[in-house]
């Protein structure tokens, strides 16, 4: 027999009092246990009603607001309560920061047990819309419905949509008209293939039956004003396909680099995939103090890039560099940091497991005029042994800004087996940041911490932490 599914509850009257993990708001119940509640803001009074039910803790959707908090502000897009993509637009943006800034100091005190100096005020975003310079949208046969529209009594037509995957299912797709997270002519772009192909009977892509034409659409706009635009196809139709690309190019002359992608593989990751060009540059340049960065269609590079500049001047402003160190930069990606920090160094060597993003990192330094670099691939804990060390010298400092699971301990323990005077340590995702400086914590001490936003409307959030080695 499976386990039976308990009866939803219904709890009246809560105050919510806090924002948490993953945009989910948090309330307490009668019962004592936690409540993690969608679509609520901290100061709203809510009736709930449960859905998941885990031995300490309930998830809950709110069935009416009793009152309305005053930290709440109007949504500006027509898409917010069906997107899921900005889960904190209903909240003011100051509230957003401290929130923020309060989670990143939680985890470091509960998670690390950390003992933290006097904390930077985070550092917000001038821009809290149109500030990515990526965004990826992908095309469906039928449009994803909305509850209202489901529950109406209307014939709805579930006509083609060129948007985003709906939270939790792989084949729905919502038709977006209007995204306000990156500036125009991304959303022009966008509508008008969407259109010129409804209009010319173009297919959607099906991903049940992997059946379609049209598959997914990429745009990229960086601070120089460069435009790319790379569309991935299911499989080739040369007439549809040049005839669409010439629409797009005469429509969009601004467009300095026109791509495709024929991809028939099950899944739409493009990494293993021939990008070929089909008017103007096969890269795009980004600038950034006097430097260039040459972004292909698969490469990685900060999607916030007024934040990124700011971010990587906080990490230079902690290393406290006076010319003469050997740099470390772990998990350099395409060595923006590096590059960014090497004017100041004696001499930087980066390390990165993506061969694509250390090839970019190369040509982007030569570009640059950088000669006191050097770039190496290598999955991190194989590459950063005792054997290379003794090749390239024992830095002075080492900045690390690993993925979302943070470091891996072999990686941490070679790291206390060098002990640098100084580690500054950028993270997107300050648990498994504090669990790493917990490890970390004997040796070293927190000197610094400040949080950056790099993503207003959402949870999510930055930090950069110094640390020094304890006297």
């Amino acid at each position: 027999m499976g386990r039976r599914r308990k009866t939803p509850k219904i709890f009246e009257n809560i105050e919510v009092i806090d924002a948490g993990a993953k945009g989910k708001a948090i309330a307490k119940a009668p019962d004592g246990k936690v409540i993690f509640v969608s679509d609520a803001v901290p100061g709203d009074l809510v009736t709930v009603k449960t859905g998941k039910q885990r031995k300490g803790f309930y998830e809950a959707k709110v069935l009416s607001y009793e009152k309305l908090s005053s930290k709440r502000t109007e949504p500006v897009c027509q898409h917010f309560s069906n997107c899921g993509g900005c889960k904190w637009q209903h909240m003011g943006y100051e509230h957003q920061l401290a929130y923020k800034e309060n989670e990143v100091v939680q985890n470091l005190k509960r998670i690390g047990h950390l003992e933290l100096p006097e904390i930077s005020p985070i550092l917000g975003c001038k821009e809290i819309y149109y500030y990515r310079n990526k965004m990826e949208f992908s095309f469906a046969s039928k449009r994803w419905l909305t509850w209202d529209e489901v529950k109406s009594d209307e014939t709805i037509e579930a006509n083609p949509a060129c948007g985003f995957h709906i939270a939790g299912m792989w084949d729905k797709i919502l038709d977006i008209e209007t995204c306000h997270l990156q500036a125009e002519p991304s959303n022009a772009i966008r509508n008008f293939i969407k259109n010129y192909a409804i209009k010319n009977g173009l297919t959607f892509f099906d991903p049940r039956v992997q059946e379609g034409f049209l598959r997914s659409l990429m745009i990229r706009i960086v601070s120089t004003k460069e435009i790319m635009v790379v569309l991935q196809l299911f499989e080739e139709n040369k007439t549809q396909r040049e005839a669409l690309l010439e629409a797009v190019s005469k429509q969009f002359p601004e467009i300095t680099s026109l791509q495709y992608i024929i991809n028939s593989k099950a899944n739409d990751t493009i990494y293993d995939q021939e990008v070929v060009l089909f008017k103007g540059k096969d890269h795009i340049i980004e600038k950034m103090e006097g430097l260039q960065f040459k972004i292909n269609a698969k490469s990685f590079y900060q999607t916030n890039s007024v934040q990124a500049y700011g971010l990587y001047k906080i990490a230079r402003e902690f290393a406290g560099l006076q010319g003469d160190e050997l740099v470390y930069d772990l998990y350099t990606g395409t060595g923006t940091i590096a590059q960014f920090v090497a004017k100041q160094a004696k001499k930087v060597v980066g390390v990165e497991s993506v061969p694509e993003a250390i090839a970019d990192a190369k040509i982007n330094a030569k570009n640059n005029a950088i000669d006191n670099v050097e770039f190496f691939v290598g999955d991190m804990k194989e590459v950063f042994t005792d054997g290379f060390l003794a090749s390239h010298g024992q830095p002075d400092v080492i900045i690390t800004d690993p993925p979302r699971d943070g470091m891996h301990k072999k990686v941490v323990e070679q790291i206390l087996k060098i002990a640098p005077k100084k580690i500054v340590y950028v993270s997107c995702n300050s648990a498994t940041q504090a669990r790493d400086l917990a490890l970390m914590n004997e040796v070293y001490k927190i000197t610094k911490t400040q949080a950056v936003d790099m993503f207003p409307q959402t949870h999510h959030v930055e930090n950069v932490v110094l640390l020094e080695l304890r006297d």
